[in-house]
């Protein structure tokens, strides 16, 4: 009998495990999908030039997580490494957006998204705080309390 518990339980762990999984890997297509969103409408991107955007804001994006990975603490050495790859990376916007204006707004609508995800973060921070700091409501009970003898 120990033995069904043990497997039982064994099973409802793996599924738990693997919902957990699956809504990490939705949170990351949820900001990837606000991104975009965000950046075509910006940028006023037609579908041609979408097609044409995304694989070069990859190959960017990627290459300043890399960065950032390499120069964690070092804020003066990755603020240098960023603009040397907005440089790299200017010439290949522009291929795309054909405008240099275009493509000061990438760079300018990347910042504003940053803000806005920053934002919310620490606008659902607060929120949980506010939550976790209120005072809890004990549980009503049906003990009436004792009535005065007169």
């Amino acid at each position: 009998m120990k033995k069904i518990y043990i497997i039982i339980s064994l099973l409802f762990l793996h599924s738990y495990i693997c919902v957990a999984q699956t809504q990490s890997n939705d949170n990351s297509n949820k900001a990837e999908d606000v991104t975009k969103a965000y950046m075509t409408k910006e940028l006023n991107l037609t579908p041609e030039e979408a097609e044409k955007f995304w694989p070069v804001y990859k190959d960017y994006f990627n290459e300043l997580k890399q960065a950032k990975s390499v120069y964690g603490n070092d804020e003066v050495a990755f603020e240098e490494k960023k603009v040397q790859i907005r440089k790299k990376y200017q010439g290949q916007f522009k291929s795309v957006l054909n405008s240099d204006n275009r493509v000061n707004r990438v760079f300018v609508s990347e910042k504003n998204l940053r803000d806005l995800f920053k934002k919310e973060l620490q606008d659902r921070q607060r929120r949980r705080k506010l939550i976790g700091t209120q005072p809890q409501k004990s549980p009503k009970t049906n003990v009436k309390p004792p009535r005065k003898v007169n």
